[in-house]
């Protein structure tokens, strides 16, 4: 028996002593690097074995030794934007990374309209931007490189995720993320560099799947999603069975019936399975991306926490403090306010301005006149690409003299019958239209009555002759609805009330 032993290990041990280096999907060929920062490269080999990494803008060495897992991790010193450059890496191999890029990259993340692509796929949701035909025939952007995250669930953290660094040409763009796609168009126009763009996302997912399970465990307001999953983990098999039960007898039915046009059961996904389940898509497809260096990060979800409005509040904040610490630095995150739609409650709009007032080094583009009342994707992705690199531009690159934000309700005070309102971003404000639409009042019975609401300078005057005692606003407070209230720059104000009232979400 023992002879048999040694014989497999001398069998296997050259495979051993001579395993390759190798490199996540994400450090490859096409791929954009921050600049002026100390980026992270990393990957795995032997045990205990140098690695040698030199890259083409300075040729200097930046040596290391692997682990005892293999595992291996240098920092390189970037320069200005530039390239194309080349990264060798050396161990018991050579590996040469062509065509590398330096510049600005973001990571772009979130649900169904971050995933919603330039170009129509058919049959599906994904029915493609306004003139989709015309925007890629036009899409020929060598400076822009989007990474694409394969969709992924996983119950423990990944080392490594699938996807390839795809350069901005008429033949690649249409599968792109469109807002995406619009912020970085943006941002490489205005500062004349390249832009790496992180796409990861999954539509349809709550903002729980994207956390990491630590960050659930440590909050007493969060835990109950984790106890929700346990259940539903622990009364999977119970479901299935049922499930099993009604498919059975829908067969029977059908074989008596062939006319019938009664619809098959739905299978139940396992919830460890499930890209809605709390954590996965963190550990499948965020986890993975850690450390590569990144500027800050774009967001576009929020739809399927809308009945969880509250819980948003502190889920949302602490999914973006979470990241930053895993990624050890304070990045800007920007994301869109999810726009008005007839199953999306005002309070989760709401919950999004609340984590941009609490949470430093973020901003929030609203898109209240691009939304569609039936349609929960909007195919103008334009506006909000636009707007985040608004926010962008201004905020991370210093672009002063850019407005970045519609105005944003500040404070209120009484006189009279009148309720008078200042707003923050308020310069010109105005109506597009003949009048202010979407004010509501109410006195001390929160019964809210339209209003009439009149633009005085930089203040509003929002009164009702029914109402004598006015104590508090409200503005676009409504699943969906076209308010009209901008600033000169021709940007939207953020929906809001002067309130605290408890609601039903």
């Amino acid at each position: 028996m023992k002879s048999k032993i040694w014989i497999i290990l001398l069998l296997i041990l050259p495979f051993i002593a001579s395993a390759e280096v190798k490199l996540p999907s994400l450090i490859a060929d096409g791929m954009v690097l921050q600049q002026k920062s100390s980026i992270s490269l990393w990957g795995w080999a032997n045990p205990d074995e140098k690695i040698t990494v030199v890259a083409s803008w300075d040729h200097q060495k930046a040596e290391v030794i692997t682990n005892t897992n293999g595992e291996w991790l240098v920092k390189l010193k970037t320069p200005t934007a530039g390239g194309p450059f080349t990264i060798t890496i050396s161990g018991t191999n050579k590996i040469e990374i062509k065509n590398v890029l330096v510049g600005e990259v973001w990571l772009c993340s979130g649900q169904s309209n971050m995933e919603f692509p330039l170009q129509k796929t058919t049959p599906s949701w994904k029915t493609g931007i306004v003139n989709y035909e015309s925007e890629i025939a036009k899409a020929n952007y060598p400076n822009i490189r989007m990474f694409t995250v394969k969709q992924t669930v996983a119950q423990e953290p990944q080392q490594d995720v699938e996807g390839k660094w795809e350069v901005c040409s008429p033949a690649t763009a249409g599968k792109f993320s469109a807002v995406a796609y619009y912020f970085g168009l943006e941002l490489t126009r205005s500062l004349n560099c390249p832009i790496g763009l992180i796409h990861s996302s999954w539509g349809g997912t709550p903002a729980e799947s994207w956390v990491k399970k630590e960050v659930l465990e440590k909050d007493t307001a969060l835990i109950s999603i984790l106890t929700n999953y346990d259940k539903d983990v622990r009364s999977y098999k119970a479901v299935d069975s049922t499930y099993q039960n009604a498919l059975t007898k829908w067969k029977e039915d059908k074989a008596k019936n062939p006319s019938s046009t009664v619809v098959a059961p739905k299978k139940p996904v396992e919830p460890t399975k499930n890209s809605k389940s709390a954590t996965k898509l963190y550990n499948g497809m965020i986890a993975p991306l850690i450390p590569f260096t990144i500027k800050g990060v774009i967001w576009y979800q929020g739809e399927s926490n809308s009945g969880r409005a509250y819980q948003y509040r502190k889920l949302f904040p602490a999914l973006i403090n979470s990241w930053r610490s895993d990624w050890k630095t304070d990045f800007p995150f920007y994301f869109v306010q999810i726009a008005v739609h007839y199953q999306q409650l005002p309070e989760i709009r709401e919950a999004q301005l609340f984590t941009m007032q609490s949470t430093p080094q973020t901003g929030m583009a609203v898109i209240t006149d691009v939304g569609d009342s039936l349609n929960i994707h909007p195919t103008n992705k334009e506006v909000p690409g636009h707007r985040l690199a608004l926010w962008a531009l201004a905020k991370t690159y210093n672009q002063t003299q850019l407005v970045y934000s519609g105005p944003l309700y500040q404070s209120m005070r009484v006189e009279g019958n009148n309720i008078i309102l200042k707003f923050r971003y308020a310069d010109g404000l105005l109506a597009k239209g003949d009048t202010l639409t979407e004010f509501t009042i109410a006195n001390s019975n929160q019964q809210f009555i339209p209003a009439t609401a009149v633009i005085k300078g930089d203040e509003i005057w929002v009164s009702s002759p029914s109402i004598k005692k006015p104590i508090a606003v409200r503005f676009a407070w409504k699943n969906f609805c076209r308010p009209n209230l901008y600033n000169a720059a021709g940007l939207p104000a953020s929906p809001f009330r002067t309130d605290n009232w408890t609601t039903k979400n």
